[in-house]
């Protein structure tokens, strides 16, 4: 079985994860990881998403986990509302924001809204003792920099998930036919969902109850304070 976290297999994400398996950047300090939808979905959808954590921030989730080769240990997210009426009506929020601090040390800060007006914005960054890397930061970037003179980024902002990401679904299809044929092992597997789903639970019980979320308290329910 292969679980579809597509940012593993586009090219920009994959360089930083080989700059970092390379030990290029040295002892990784901080992970960025940011998803900004340029609108809301509808209310039907939010009604059996799952909410912000587990639908949109699991993605995020993934990838920090997965870059910085760590297990999250403790969680600390926050969320608001300022848009559709509905986000708080289904017990969810619009823009959120968590912590993540790694068994190793990393931290890993997350970002996400549904309301960007400017773009589909997805990117990474992975900053370390000796070097620090992007991805995501094309001609596409949706950010209009205010810096005199800057003209990057010069292309049309990206817009939707499938202009972003195409190359990387392709990638992770062609990957998935080589592990349906028996040539390689799954490269994302159950286990690795799972524990991108108790961070994302994690973070749904730190938003709840204000407060840092061992990830300990979430694998076993009964030891929750």
């Amino acid at each position: 079985m292969q679980i579809g976290y597509q940012r593993r297999y586009d090219a920009g994400v994959a360089a930083a994860k080989a700059a970092v398996d390379a030990g290029e950047l040295g002892r990784i300090t901080t992970v960025r990881s940011t998803t900004l939808d340029p609108e809301p979905p509808s209310a039907e959808y939010i009604a059996s998403s799952g909410g912000m954590y587990q639908d949109c921030g699991v993605h995020d989730f993934d990838i920090v986990r997965w870059i910085t080769g760590q297990e999250a240990v403790e969680v600390y997210a926050t969320g608001s509302n300022g848009g559709a009426d509905f986000f708080r009506e289904y017990g969810d929020v619009d823009t959120s924001a968590a912590i993540i601090t790694f068994a190793g040390g990393a931290l890993g800060v997350v970002s996400n809204t549904r309301y960007n007006g400017r773009g589909y914005d997805v990117r990474l960054e992975v900053h370390g003792s000796r070097d620090s890397v992007a991805a995501g930061i094309d001609d596409g970037w949706p950010i209009r920099s205010t810096e005199p003179g800057a003209t990057h980024p010069a292309g049309p902002p990206h817009r939707f998930f499938m202009d972003r990401f195409q190359s990387a679904f392709r990638a992770e299809f062609e990957t998935f036919l080589e592990v349906a044929a028996g040539k390689r092992p799954s490269p994302c597997t159950v286990a690795d969902a799972a524990e991108t789903d108790w961070i994302a639970e994690a973070c749904a019980l730190s938003a709840t109850e204000h407060r840092p979320v061992l990830l300990e308290e979430v694998r076993s329910p009964h030891r929750r304070r």
